[in-house]
């Protein structure tokens, strides 16, 4: 009796199961396939051609040390800024009505359209001894163009939209009567902002600073136009790789793609775990 229960319970258990890999699951997975997990595993199969030793010699020379000490130093700067400024430019956008606010919005996200050869371009040009900004800055000895500090401006510029997009439209659902309530009970603006607004916003800024680390970690067409390409100075782990594959150096260049592969992924599981912490919290 228990028997022919459970099989009239599931009489179509198994084509049920094979109905979900319709062909918008085939275009899914071959299209992933071919963009996504082919390149990663010819990256990682070409990694494991080396030995241990090997790998380990190549991924801690000390030029390749010096750029990952650059390269996350320099975006980690880059998001902390992004992560202060990016909530601001957020609220602006959100909370403020003025002139030409549908400009300001759309102009944030530039970084997205705008070619980062271009950029760099651009970046070299504002920032250089004789650029707009440069030639203010040059008289107080602060050199931008060709230093890690034009490495960090490059980052900060690829990465803006990360924050902004990430927190904009939290900031668009939060009721503002809450505020009102929080005022009217006494609690100032400082309170207001520090216990009832940012709670809200702190998963979303986490998963926004954290994105534009990503980005900032893999930039590379508007570094390597700003930035002297020097090893220990303002050489970033992507441009490493791009000279070893001039030189040849086909291991050198695997191993390091590698150790950043490696890393990217573990901050892409750490924005999946922020954003599902935030629906969590959201719930």
């Amino acid at each position: 009796m228990t028997v022919s229960n459970t099989q009239s319970t599931f009489p179509h258990a198994p084509k049920s199961w094979l109905k979900r890999f319709s062909l918008p699951w085939g275009v899914t997975i071959t299209y992933l396939s071919i963009v996504l997990l082919l390149p990663v595993s010819a990256l990682i199969l070409r990694a494991a051609t080396l030995s241990p030793a090997e790998f380990w010699r190549l991924a801690t020379d000390p030029v390749a040390l010096s750029t990952y000490n650059i390269t996350f130093g320099t975006a980690f700067f880059a998001a902390a800024i992004n992560c202060v400024a990016g909530t601001a430019t957020a609220w602006v956008l959100v909370r403020y009505d003025f002139p030409f606010k549908r400009v300001l919005d759309a102009v944030i996200d530039l970084p997205f359209a705008l070619p980062t050869a271009v950029a760099g371009i651009t970046l070299t040009t504002v920032y250089s001894e004789q650029g707009w900004i440069g030639s203010f800055l040059a008289p107080f000895g602060i050199r931008v163009s060709f230093t890690r500090l034009g490495v960090a401006v490059a980052m900060v510029f690829i990465s803006v939209p990360f924050v902004v997009r990430s927190v904009q439209p939290v900031l668009q659902e939060l009721d503002h009567t809450i505020e009102e309530a929080a005022w009217s009970l006494g609690a100032s603006q400082w309170e207001t902002c520090w216990r009832v607004v940012l709670p809200p916003l702190i998963p979303a800024i986490l998963t926004g600073t954290t994105q534009a680390f990503a980005r900032a970690v893999g930039e590379y067409g508007s570094v390597v136009l700003i930035a002297a390409n020097i090893p220990y100075q303002d050489l970033i782990a992507p441009i490493l790789v791009f000279q070893r594959l001039e030189q040849n150096d086909i291991a050198g260049a695997t191993a390091i793609g590698t150790v950043l592969l490696l890393i990217s992924l573990v901050l892409l599981l750490m924005v999946n775990l922020l954003q599902a912490w935030r629906q969590r919290y959201e719930g």
